[in-house]
């Protein structure tokens, strides 16, 4: 079977889309299968042209304001050339979906659309407001649609009519559940993914003035970086908060397990992988109440607060400090598995 899959980043870039799709595709090309990735996001520090791990990955040049929604038309012709059995294409907040939904002619088109519903950013808000009936036609297009959490399989049908499939992100459990744990001088509160206003770490660092006995660990880098250090600053904090900018793959279940308590307060998310990713390493998790970090409330190892005021979130770190998680988490190889199913099952379809 030919897989193509079609999205708007691929690592090195770094990002729970790219986790995602870089698990899936990986994992099918070990199985012998024949999968490429086309990929918006062509220029400097990455190949036109490579092979990852047995993955063919090809990258087209797009427009991508503020690194928002990956524009590049090409990819509608280069997926109807490309003959796939199967084109599985990924995130409706970025165009190279919508492309794929274009491009597709008699192939099974699959589509995972990460969906969280909005956007933090007044103008991107706008572009997504505009954007909705071609994304619901790419939608409605797919012959199978598959939601990475219950919340997002509710938004999915409340906001485009389309029924989706749950198949939840994975984690590779053994590899944060076996991190030797990051030593600190001070006990720490850790933070990671892309430094973006709708993440919420600023937050975080407000906090810190009602959470003395804490430092602020951020792992990732992003355009609200410059902005985290100003508010870290006017806080009186600065000399607690380090922002390390991106960590390497090796260095990050270390971090997660060393830390006190993992913060997720951002307001947007259609899954919260960094939340698996800490609960694998035995480290408990506040989260806000918000988007699909709703359904992680329910897990024994995750306290969430409504509104990420500094108090809150003291309390709620108060309530996290000391727990020790064991949850059951889906692995990347279940859910390797049970997307092969749906293309399996999209293929037979009459």
């Amino acid at each position: 079977m030919s897989v193509l899959y079609v999205t708007h980043r691929y690592p090195p870039r770094t990002g729970g889309v790219e986790t995602h799709v870089r698990e899936l595709a990986t994992r099918l090309a070990t199985r012998g299968e024949d999968v490429t990735v086309f990929s918006a996001d062509a220029g400097a520090g990455v190949s036109a042209e490579s092979v990852d791990n047995g993955v063919r990955v090809r990258r087209f040049r797009s427009f991508s304001p503020a690194e928002a929604f990956y524009v590049s038309p090409r990819l509608a012709a280069a997926v109807h050339r490309a003959d796939a059995d199967v084109v599985h294409a990924h995130n409706y907040h970025a165009f190279p979906l919508f492309f794929a939904a274009l491009g597709v002619d008699d192939t099974r088109f699959i589509v995972t659309p990460h969906y969280h519903g909005g956007s933090a950013d007044g103008v991107r808000d706008r572009l997504l407001s505009c954007y909705r009936p071609f994304g619901r036609w790419a939608l409605r297009r797919a012959d199978a649609v598959i939601a990475v959490s219950e919340w997002e399989r509710d938004r999915l049908r409340a906001d485009f009519g389309v029924d989706a499939t749950v198949i939840p992100n994975g984690v590779d459990v053994e590899r944060f559940a076996d991190a030797e744990p990051v030593e600190r001088e001070r006990p720490y509160l850790l933070s990671v993914g892309r430094l973006e206003a709708y993440k919420g770490v600023q937050h975080a660092i407000r906090a810190l003035s009602e959470l003395p006995a804490y430092d602020l660990v951020v792992a990732g880098d992003g355009p609200y970086r410059t902005e985290l250090d100003r508010i870290a600053r006017e806080e009186g904090v600065e000399d607690r908060v380090d922002i390390l900018g991106y960590v390497d793959d090796d260095r990050l279940p270390g971090l997660y397990a060393g830390a006190e308590v993992f913060l997720n307060l951002s307001e947007f998310e259609a899954y919260g992988m960094t939340v698996a990713e800490a609960l694998a390493a035995g480290t408990a998790c506040v989260v806000r109440e918000k988007g699909a970090l709703i359904d992680w409330v329910r897990q024994p190892g995750c306290v969430g607060v409504d509104e990420p005021t500094p108090d809150a979130v003291r309390v709620a770190v108060g309530r996290c400090a000391g727990r020790d998680p064991e949850e059951e988490l889906v692995t990347w190889g279940e859910v390797a598995a049970q997307v092969g199913d749906v293309y399996t099952n999209a293929s037979e379809a009459p």
